[in-house]
């Protein structure tokens, strides 16, 4: 597959986007990406986002561990409280509302496109469309019911450390997936406001940073993790570029929810 290309990211454009700007302007970055990844009411700045997409992607580990951090701290506190499965609600609905549920909405139209049997062109339209369909609700319910499972299976204090890595997986999915794939659509849209010419260079200094997160607890851990990681990236992404010929605003938010299932799952595993 080759790997993504966009004349917004091209050096000779003048501009210092992407990467170099992140690092230049660190905080206001961070704050695109708080406001874009998450449902924090943060006004500073905002109307420069536009310029900062690209440079935001920067901080998704650092706004991924964040939440994880958040995630665990309510689990730890209502564990001693609430039976396992409710805590397993508990978990999967706090992670789905700090983001205002913007990973589950690509997750329901990628699986109304993506499992339609149209054509690249019509599949695209269909996952444009904002209304969900029989195929978004079903891979909806399946993925929601994997993610129960899988953590109510577990005891509370193992439940604390998946969810502490189960926002980082996702968003680094995220990048990794940019760093294989190219943007799909040709005209305008959401996925496309992040692309870069860095976005194969972020995709390994996440993938990176998300193993010395996880050897710090043990390698078996790490491992195991790493392998949910990039399984999910790797097959998710040869179906998207079998199918659509990339990747797009929804696939990449679909991937981020399967990559948190599979680590949901590499943790029962694990314990």
């Amino acid at each position: 597959m080759p790997g993504p290309t966009n004349k917004m990211g091209d050096d000779s454009t003048g501009q210092d986007i992407g990467l170099r700007l992140g690092l230049r302007f660190p905080l206001t970055s961070l704050l695109t990406a708080l406001r874009f990844l998450t449902i924090f009411p943060i006004s500073w700045r905002s109307k420069e986002d536009g310029r900062f997409f690209q440079a935001s992607l920067v901080w998704f580990p650092l706004v991924g561990l964040l939440i994880g951090t958040m995630a665990a701290a309510v689990i730890f506190l209502s564990g001693s409280l609430l039976p396992p499965s409710l805590v397993a609600v508990l978990a999967i609905v706090f992670l789905a509302g700090i983001s205002g549920c913007l990973h589950l909405d690509g997750l329901a139209d990628s699986g109304d496109g993506l499992l339609s049997a149209r054509p690249r062109e019509q599949a695209l339209d269909i996952m444009r469309d904002s209304r969900s369909g029989a195929m978004g609700v079903i891979v909806l319910i399946f993925v929601l019911l994997g993610k129960f499972a899988a953590l109510s299976a577990m005891p509370i204090n193992s439940m604390v450390m998946a969810v502490f890595f189960i926002p980082l997986a996702g968003r680094t999915a995220i990048l990794l997936t940019m760093a294989v794939l190219p943007y799909a659509r040709t005209g305008e849209g959401l996925g496309r406001l992040f692309y870069s010419a860095d976005s194969r260079m972020l995709g390994l200094a996440t993938l990176f940073f998300y193993a010395v997160v996880a050897l710090f607890f043990s390698w078996k851990i790490a491992f195991l993790l790493l392998l949910a990681i990039l399984a999910t990236v790797a097959l998710f992404s040869f179906w998207c570029f079998r199918k659509i010929g990339g990747a797009t605003g929804d696939t990449l938010g679909a991937v981020c929810e399967l990559t948190e299932l599979a680590t949901a799952v590499a943790f029962t595993v694990t314990f």
